[in-house]
């Protein structure tokens, strides 16, 4: 079994595909043995998870605890087949347990693209980024930038939207030429961006997302507060 497939399977059973990209998969399900042993690996490792973890927000500790998680997942990969970066994976998702299912998650995908990408090439994101409510610390989405202009936005939670507001993410490279829009977001699901004029991403970017008026800021500008805030890594 390869990491790429493993990687694959990963992303299937966090909901982190898109439609059509799911579908496909699930074919392949239907079709593989393989492929149907790699979900079952997931999906019994991560039932456990969600039965012990505790209900309670995600401490100030979150961030650096999934910070070490990163850290400790920039071993070199096991050849394919061996069970070893996996084992590891899921020792750092123990150990993040008591940061609540949504921290959980965040540091499962963090490790799905920082460890198992490898086998991608360059179809891996040149930055990944935990989003934070700036106040509780709470992660409240991930993002993943390409390097060909793509931004990935994956919600954690629900993020309510009022009538006549939506969601605005934001993007800071550089202070001098300010923040410049990614897109709107009718309401807190998988979005997928393409962005053009920016550079490519870069290590300790900012991305934040704001509840702006309906129809984004009038300004082009960031106009209303600031739900959830991170900078950007760049994957091992």
């Amino acid at each position: 079994m390869t990491n790429d497939l493993i990687a694959t399977a990963g992303e299937y059973v966090a909901g982190l595909m898109t439609d059509s990209e799911r579908e496909v998969f699930e074919r392949q399900i239907a079709t593989d043995a393989e492929t149907r042993q790699a979900v079952a690996d997931w999906r019994a490792r991560l039932m456990p998870l969600d039965e012990s973890a505790p209900s309670f927000e995600p401490s100030a500790a979150l961030w650096p605890a999934i910070e070490k998680a990163i850290g400790q997942g920039a071993a070199p990969v096991a050849a394919s087949g061996s069970p070893g970066w996996f084992a590891g994976l899921w020792a750092n998702v123990a150990a993040l347990r008591a940061a609540s299912v949504a921290g959980a998650l965040a540091a499962l995908v963090l490790a799905i693209v920082m460890v198992a990408q490898p086998g991608r090439g360059p179809v891996g994101p040149s930055v990944v980024a935990v989003l934070n409510a700036p106040n509780t610390n709470e992660a409240g989405a991930i993002v993943e930038a390409y390097a060909d202009g793509r931004i990935r936005v994956v919600p954690l939670k629900a993020i309510p939207v009022p009538a006549g507001r939506t969601l605005q993410v934001w993007t800071l490279w550089d202070r001098s030429v300010g923040p410049r829009s990614v897109g709107l977001m009718g309401e807190a699901r998988q979005q997928d961006y393409v962005t053009t004029g920016m550079p490519r991403p870069v290590d300790q970017q900012l991305y934040e997302i704001t509840l702006e008026p309906a129809g984004g800021s009038p300004t082009g500008r960031p106009t209303g507060p600031i739900l959830f805030v991170g900078r950007g890594s760049v994957p091992l």
